[in-house]
């Protein structure tokens, strides 16, 4: 079977099974794991837009992730329908991140990482100073509350997060994107304006991170504001997009996966040194596999090819004796 047709035929068997998935178990903690999969990979992936497809190193992106879930949750819970309060987080987070872009890309670098990680950090601390309270939903939110939403949501919200990832790799602006990771000077010299490609990298995957932070929001029924805020989510974010595959459309979602269920067994049996063994994990994978989970799959499939039937549609198939 050619590839293509192999791939399409996993791909939409995939998405049958996560589509149903909540219509054939009733079980909490599996919709809350797939839950938090879904939106760490959303995370992931649009980080790796800046990150991976423009080599930006941003250390800032839970700032975009933090505005989308409260602007989320407060539209909200002040009455806005879900659709239009979702809506407004991905347009607050572009918004901060094409204003605060204009003088961060200027920096390079670790001139820019550090940069982008201490204004999260100053946004993260003023809005715990501003809103210091446990955001909680009301009475009325509670008894209407359902995890197979909340499934469905961040579900969306990667689908869409996905797609946008795998269009950027067939569009014009995301192969620009690509070329001033790979030589600003030499996309400059072809035309290419590297400024205004940073900057939509930047804005674009702001705008996504601000969608997974509403599904956060959607999702918890009582948390801290400035938790979504923290740098754990940038970090979580870097972690699984470089053990999935950076700069590719897949890695972030296999290093989701492989990031919260690696954690959830590790926090269930060795509390207390997991944050350790994990780190050192990363460590591991990140020196042996610097392409990470994505160059695995291409070594094994290399190493099969000769054992598979040569196909070339280019080529007419020969006629048996």
């Amino acid at each position: 079977m050619p590839e293509p047709r192999y791939r399409l035929i996993v791909t939409t068997g995939l998405l049958v099974v996560l589509l149903v998935l909540p219509l054939l178990i009733d079980n909490n903690k599996t919709l809350t794991t797939a839950i938090l999969t879904f939106i760490i990979a959303a995370l992931a992936a649009s980080w790796n837009i800046v990150g991976g497809f423009a080599g930006q190193i941003s250390l800032g992106h839970a700032a975009f992730f933090g505005i989308g879930s409260l602007v989320t949750r407060w539209l909200w819970l002040q009455g806005m329908p879900l659709g239009l309060s979702i809506l407004a987080s991905g347009l607050a987070a572009a918004a901060a991140a094409f204003v605060l872009g204009f003088p961060g890309l200027r920096l390079k670098g670790i001139y820019f990482a550090i940069g982008t990680l201490a204004l999260a950090e100053a946004i993260r601390i003023t809005v715990g100073n501003l809103l210091p309270g446990i955001s909680a939903l009301p009475a009325t939110a509670l008894r209407e509350y359902s995890l197979t939403s909340r499934y469905y949501l961040s579900f969306a919200v990667l689908l869409l997060t996905v797609a946008i990832s795998a269009w950027l790799t067939q569009a014009k602006v995301g192969l620009g994107m690509m070329s001033v990771r790979e030589d600003e000077d030499a996309a400059r010299a072809i035309g290419i304006n590297v400024f205004r490609h940073k900057l939509a990298a930047f804005t674009l995957s702001a705008a996504l991170a601000g969608l997974a932070g509403s599904s956060f929001a959607y999702f918890h029924v009582s948390y801290y504001p400035s938790l979504a805020f923290s740098p754990e989510w940038t970090f979580d974010a870097l972690i699984v997009t470089f053990v999935g595959g950076v700069g590719t459309v897949v890695g972030p979602l296999l290093g989701a996966i492989f990031f919260v269920l690696i954690r959830d067994v590790l926090a269930a049996n060795l509390v207390g040194i997991h944050l350790l063994i994990f780190g050192v994990l990363f460590v591991i994978v990140v020196l042996l596999l610097p392409g990470g989970m994505i160059e695995v799959w291409d070594r094994f499939r290399l190493r099969q090819r000769p054992y598979w039937p040569h196909f070339d549609p280019t080529k007419p198939a020969k006629e048996s004796d």
